[in-house]
Formats: C-alpha cells, structure tokens, sequence
C-alpha cells in the first residue's frame, strides 16, 4: 500500500511540474517574423504598405472572412427551413419504405408458411403412402401365404374324398368276405 502511495504521489508531482513550468522562449523563427513586422513600421507607427497604397494581405484576409461569414449567416437561416423541408420529405419517404418492406415481409412469411404446409401435407402423403405400401405388401404376403393354403386344403379334400372312396370299397369287400 506505501508503494502505491509514493507512486500516485510522484505522479502528481510530476503533472504540477508540468503545467507550472514558464512557457518556453520564442524559437529563431518566431524573432526574425517579429522582427519582419516591426520593420514593416516606420518610425511613425505607421504601416510602409500602407503608405504605399496597397493592401496589406491580412486585411484582405479579414474582408473576405468577414464577407464569407456574413454569406453564411445569410445562407444557413435561409438553409434551417430548406433542410428541415428536406428532412420531412426524406423521414416521409422512407416511412413509405418502412410500410412497404413490411407489407412485403408479410407476404413472404405467408408464402413461406403456405410451403411448409405444402411440404407437410407431401411428408404426410409421403409416410401416408410408405404405410400403404408396408400394408399392400404385408396383405399380399397374407394372400400368397393364404393360396398356398387353399392349395393345401384343395389336395387334402382330395385325398380326403380319394380316402374315402377307398375306405368304402374295402368296407364293401369286407362285408362280401364275411357274408
């Protein structure tokens, strides 16, 4: 905890001797454009351009500046209403947009919700067909395991009736025997 206490309290110190230091002296640069407007004076105060007629570029400068600056105060109090217009126009259009994408989203979602129940209704016919098909094949197993039945039961009828036949002739050839 000491450590983190000396190390905020150097910080401080360092940020103080920061912003309270004098600024700095005037570079080589900053003298000599110091010493260019000085000599522009005459003795007088008076500026030698001046003088001579002509414009110094900072006036020319602040003319245009000022001219531009008034311009555009002209402009934008005109331009508040043109882009509050603007505004309107553009908020209106694109709520006619909004309206139309919604509308058009609900068409798509009952598009898509009558497909599925397409796919729904073919799934079903689908399983509903497979079920048939299990059940066709299943009764034709029962038909063929049934004809072989009957096939059966049609030759053991006529063993039957053959068995019976001959039942009675040996009946009747014992009844001739013992007589």
């Amino acid at each position: 905890m000491s450590s983190y206490f000396t190390r905020t309290k150097d910080l401080t110190r360092t940020r103080r001797s920061l912003t309270d230091s004098p600024p700095p002296s005037p570079s080589p640069t900053d003298k000599s454009f110091r010493h260019d407007r000085l000599s522009r004076y005459d003795s007088s105060g008076d500026n030698v351009a001046d003088k001579l007629g002509r414009t110094s570029s900072y006036t020319r400068r602040e003319t245009r500046l000022a001219s531009l600056n008034k311009q555009e105060q002209d402009t934008t109090s005109k331009d508040y209403k043109k882009l509050y217009a603007e505004a309107l126009q553009e908020n209106e259009r694109l709520k006619s947009r909004l309206q139309d994408s919604k509308q058009e989203l609900v068409n798509i979602r009952t598009q898509l919700e009558k497909v599925t129940q397409r796919q729904d209704r073919i799934s079903e016919k689908s399983t509903q067909l497979e079920a048939e098909k299990r059940e066709k094949q299943a009764l034709e197993k029962r038909v063929s395991g049934m004809e072989d039945e009957m096939k059966v039961l049609t030759e053991l009828k006529t063993d039957n009736q053959r068995l019976k036949d001959e039942n009675g002739a040996l009946i009747r050839v014992i009844s001739k025997l013992s007589k």
